[in-house]
């Protein structure tokens, strides 16, 4: 499927054609102590889906740094499709450049396929994983979500994508619950609100594999499963759980976006996880 066309990769990306390196020194960590490195989803930002979260693990004792993927946020555009080995080592790049060493990867929905990743090929690196909303890989449903969201895309549909992103992003019982100006702020069709990035991280959705990774996983980790999650069914985050060594396994009553349903519940189980373990 032809993709929306990228613009020309930015001057400042060493890595044009495969993944743009968020310029380090535009995205100072926040806080102090142990090192958090947060990933985000795909179509999303970190403003989007760690904004709640970034102050209490600040204010917790921790140095989170927090950069954005190849067309969200401020990180220029990719000029080609993205590699999940490319966008993992430059997430950790972006740490090392930060001065935070070693840290704990915190994975939401793509974002936790980039942290297996990223741990597999940086073990000296990463000392713990917490993975929500996750997968191993796509299954059917997944691919034909994406599928419909590319198509809406391809077409310049933004009314069409931003319905279809709604009715995968919450569940249920909370979607016929938003007030008018909520709904109409999740249906929102203007153009410039999905992240320019949204097709190539949308693609790469469709292509990822950690499977053979995390049997080789050794550091503690969280997986926290979305249970009412109409897009990524919580059977992918038992999956993560059942085939890394050791993995605790939690569960919220939520859609796929823990940090509007349910943000206390979400944030209370990760701090309480790293300080538990140390991390």
């Amino acid at each position: 499927m032809t993709q929306i066309p990228a613009p020309p990769a930015s001057p400042l990306s060493p890595l044009a054609t495969s993944v743009t390196r968020p310029p380090a020194a535009a995205r100072p960590p926040h806080g102090s102590g142990h090192g958090i490195l947060l990933a985000h989803g795909a179509t999303g930002s970190i403003a989007d889906n760690f904004a709640s979260l970034i102050p209490p693990l600040a204010a917790s004792g921790h140095t989170v740094v927090a950069p954005d993927y190849p067309g969200s946020g401020t990180t220029p555009r990719a000029g080609g499709p993205l590699s999940l080995d490319a966008l993992a080592d430059a997430l950790v790049a972006e740490a090392v450049a930060a001065g935070v060493e070693t840290f704990t990867l915190v994975g939401y929905s793509l974002g936790t396929a980039v942290s297996v990743r990223a741990a597999a090929r940086h073990p000296e690196r990463v000392r713990g994983l917490v993975l929500t909303a996750g997968l191993a890989r796509p299954d059917q449903r997944i691919h034909i979500w994406l599928d419909l969201w590319l198509r809406l895309l391809e077409r310049g549909d933004y009314a069409g994508f931003a319905q279809a992103r709604t009715l995968a992003a919450f569940a249920p019982d909370h979607l016929n619950a938003l007030p008018p100006a909520a709904l109409a702020a999740a249906l929102d069709d203007d153009p410039t609100a999905p992240p320019p990035g949204s097709a190539e991280q949308a693609a790469l959705v469709g292509t990822v594999d950690t499977t053979a990774d995390l049997p080789g996983i050794a550091v503690p980790t969280l997986v926290i499963a979305t249970a009412l999650d109409p897009l990524v069914h919580p059977s992918a985050s038992r999956y993560l759980a059942d085939h890394i060594p050791g993995a605790r396994y939690a569960e919220i009553a939520t859609g796929h976006l823990p940090m509007i349903e349910r943000p206390d519940e979400w944030t209370a189980l990760i701090t309480g996880f790293l300080a538990e373990q140390d991390l």
